[in-house]
């Protein structure tokens, strides 16, 4: 009996002090998915600048123009390019799933599905393993059939001081007219993460 109680009393402060704990996992958590983890983007950073450039491109005269064309144009999603020192690839590939899924449900273009493009990418590269180029989109457009192209970049300015370390996103969209190369909307939005 005193043993049990010896171990019971044990267990009681190994759970008190913590000991042989891990972290807490939650899921949906309310307000989980705004506060800031990392001076990365995060799922709050890409829906916030995507909405705010999706939502200019809704207004924009190309987006009616596009709406008001029959046939329906064709357009095609290249991916975005990274011109900062973070490691961003992956959320500018869901800042691309997003915004072409966007296009999709709009009804107003027809959009090239990506894995083709893949293919057409290799047609004018002329390699087994094909790299983007963004020096060639305009040629990719045109071997693809499309009429405009989406595309865009993120950069940033990092600052640093003896307390903080400051990361500025800004974060591009534009629409590509393939045979003229004129870019036909463009806009930008910017998120700030600070690391305390």
């Amino acid at each position: 009996m005193r043993a049990l109680a010896l171990t019971s009393t044990a267990l009681t402060l190994i759970a008190a002090l913590g000991v042989g704990c891990g972290p807490t996992y939650t899921r949906n958590e309310p307000g989980g998915d705004h506060a800031a983890m990392s001076t990365g983007l995060d799922k709050e950073d890409i829906r916030r600048m995507l909405s705010e450039n999706l939502n200019d491109l809704r207004a924009s005269p190309i987006m009616n123009e596009w709406r008001a064309a029959k046939p329906k144009p064709t357009v095609a999603m290249f991916p975005f390019k990274n011109a900062t020192d973070e490691h961003v690839e992956p959320q500018l590939s869901a800042v691309l799933s997003e915004a072409e899924t966007w296009l999709v449900t709009s009804q107003a273009v027809d959009v090239i599905a990506r894995d083709r493009q893949n293919q057409m990418i290799a047609e004018v590269e002329g390699q087994q393993n094909p790299v983007f180029n963004h020096a060639n989109v305009a040629r990719y457009g045109k071997q693809m059939g499309v009429k405009y192209f989406v595309t865009g970049n993120v950069a940033t300015n990092t600052e640093r001081d003896t307390d903080a370390r400051r990361v500025q996103y800004f974060f591009f969209m534009q629409v590509i007219e393939v045979e003229t190369g004129a870019i036909k909307w463009a806009h930008r939005s910017y998120v700030t993460k600070i690391a305390k």
